[in-house]
């Protein structure tokens, strides 16, 4: 049984990738666009904050809730993505990483909900 957040495997890999785009952020022509930089910057943070949160609810509606809201996160991120690639601020390869990495995520979140709806549990904040 998982008691935190951080054992959870989409968590765990919401924050890889959120160190890579800190990381590639950093560089090349994105690090003078500060704008963009905080944007993208808070879609990917948005995503294992979302997680975290949810999980931290105690509540299964509400963790599905914010994990939804974590996954539009994951949209948000991979448009961004499309956009640093059509402006020049990261090769093709850069991007197809990223954005398979960000659709990952997506799918790992939608089969943790799926998997949570399956529970006949309200969660630990309802039990006795």
């Amino acid at each position: 049984m998982i008691t935190d957040f951080e054992e959870l495997s989409i968590y765990q890999q919401a924050r890889e990738l959120a160190k890579t785009i800190y990381s590639l952020t950093r560089t090349g022509d994105f690090r003078f666009d500060t704008r963009f930089v905080q944007q993208i910057r808070a879609a990917v943070g948005s995503i294992s904050d979302n997680i975290a949160e949810g999980f931290e609810r105690q509540g299964h509606k509400e963790f599905i809730q914010y994990l939804y809201i974590a996954k539009g996160s994951c949209g948000e991120l991979r448009s961004q993505i499309n956009r640093a690639l059509d402006i020049g601020f990261i090769p093709a390869e850069t991007h197809q990483q990223l954005y398979t990495a960000a659709k990952r995520r997506s799918i790992g979140i939608l089969h943790l909900i799926q998997t949570i709806k399956q529970f006949d549990s309200k969660g630990s904040k309802y039990q006795p």
